[in-house]
């Protein structure tokens, strides 16, 4: 746990090597990792933390301030307490709550990898407005329910992203934290609208950059990953076969070789870049 002026955020590490800081997405903490890290076998050391208002992170923000800027302060100070320069992932909320420490480049990074990031505005300053409307619809939708008293509203978004009967099928305690975690959610979705993406501002990316989506995704999500992947300079881009939005549970061993090897050739590139020819 860091101990900071703001409140606590969660910090756990385990294994040894490359330092990866892996960033969680909504509703969940940095448990949701253990299927990829399991595949590494130690060999790296996993830095893990939970976004704003989840497991021991405290919420920072208010429903009159969503600034994503908020996220960015946590998984800044959680760089730091790494102590060096590290690979940043994040699936989900924590892959857009990772794009935006990028973009404010105020701590060293090896590499970034995004997986599924809800870029809802990307969408909209592309003009993809029926995407950007299906999101849009559904979490309009979602709130009011919330709002109605519905106890499971976040139903609808997590059968949005998973396809239909997913949250069904998710054991009752995490069916239960997403519940009780859903006003935590709705203040990611503003966050997320309130984030403004454009080309221009995602061309100042310039830390090798992978971005990930499953091939069995709803359609706004693949095409508002697709647009990260174009726009960011000389990002790499894959499709998870067969996976949906929550793939990093799902095929933990398909995503943890991309992130894998996304963070080897980024090493090849800083030694590349470190030779000094000779005279």
């Amino acid at each position: 746990m860091i101990e900071d002026s703001h409140g606590c955020i969660d910090y756990n590490e385990s294994g040894e090597g490359r330092t990866v800081v892996l960033v969680p997405g909504s509703c969940s903490t940095g448990a949701a990792w253990r299927p990829v890290m399991a595949q590494w076998e130690n060999n790296y050391r996993c830095v893990t933390t939970s976004l704003l208002g989840y497991g021991g992170t405290l919420e920072r923000r208010s429903a009159d301030d969503t600034d994503i800027a908020h996220e960015a302060v946590v998984l800044e100070a959680v760089i730091r307490r790494a102590g060096c320069p590290v690979h940043l992932v994040g699936h989900s909320f924590g892959g857009l709550s990772a794009l935006a420490v990028a973009l404010r480049a105020r701590v060293p990074l090896l590499s970034l990898t995004i997986a599924e990031a809800p870029a809802l505005e990307i969408l909209r300053h592309a003009g993809e407005y029926r995407h950007y409307l299906a999101f849009r619809k559904m979490s309009q939708s979602y709130s009011k329910a919330h709002q109605a008293g519905e106890t499971t509203a976040i139903e609808q978004m997590v059968d949005f992203y998973g396809g239909a009967g997913t949250f069904a099928a998710w054991p009752q305690r995490v069916r239960d934290y997403a519940s009780q975690t859903t006003p935590v959610n709705l203040l990611d979705w503003d966050s997320a609208y309130g984030f403004e993406l454009t080309s221009g501002l995602l061309a100042t990316v310039k830390i090798p950059t992978l971005v990930l989506w499953g091939e069995a995704s709803h359609p706004a999500a693949k095409r508002a990953n697709q647009l990260l992947g174009q726009c960011i300079p000389e990002a790499a881009v894959a499709t998870i076969a067969g996976a949906a939005h929550f793939l990093i549970l799902t095929h933990a061993g398909e995503v943890a070789g991309m992130i894998e090897r996304h963070m080897a050739r980024a090493e090849d590139r800083v030694a590349a870049a470190a030779v000094v020819p000779a005279n």
